[in-house]
């Protein structure tokens, strides 16, 4: 069992509950982390055995541009993806931070982290 990670990707979006999020939009930062097995890409050099890096990209960057109220709602749905592309991952970890969040006070940000299939007992 080997593991593919994303960090640090960002991107400016419009995730959030209260209308000056959904009109301004903030900066947000996703960690990808996928547990699968890719001991015959390891061998072959062959990366139709492991999980592309740029389809995570590409899953991601898809739904960070579809607005959410809840973060945790948006991990969810980039699981439910990443899992119809590659059903054979048995784990999978998203963090995602939405920097300077709007609560009044001086945050770096929020973080969500939702791991499958821990979350989903």
């Amino acid at each position: 069992m080997g593991k593919v990670s994303l960090e640090g990707i960002e991107f400016h979006a419009y995730h959030g509950v209260f209308s000056e999020e959904k009109k301004l939009g903030n900066r947000f930062t996703v960690d990808l982390h996928v547990h699968t097995d890719f001991q015959k890409a390891m061998l072959h050099d062959d990366l139709k055995r492991t999980v592309d890096y740029f389809k995570l990209y590409q899953i991601a960057k898809a739904h960070m541009q579809v607005p959410v109220k809840l973060l945790e709602h948006l991990a969810h749905l980039m699981i439910q993806d990443i899992l119809k592309v590659y059903p054979e991952i048995k784990k999978i970890k998203i963090i995602i931070k939405k920097h300077n969040p709007a609560i009044g006070g001086v945050v770096n940000y929020s973080v969500v982290e939702v791991n499958y299939p821990k979350d989903y007992a």
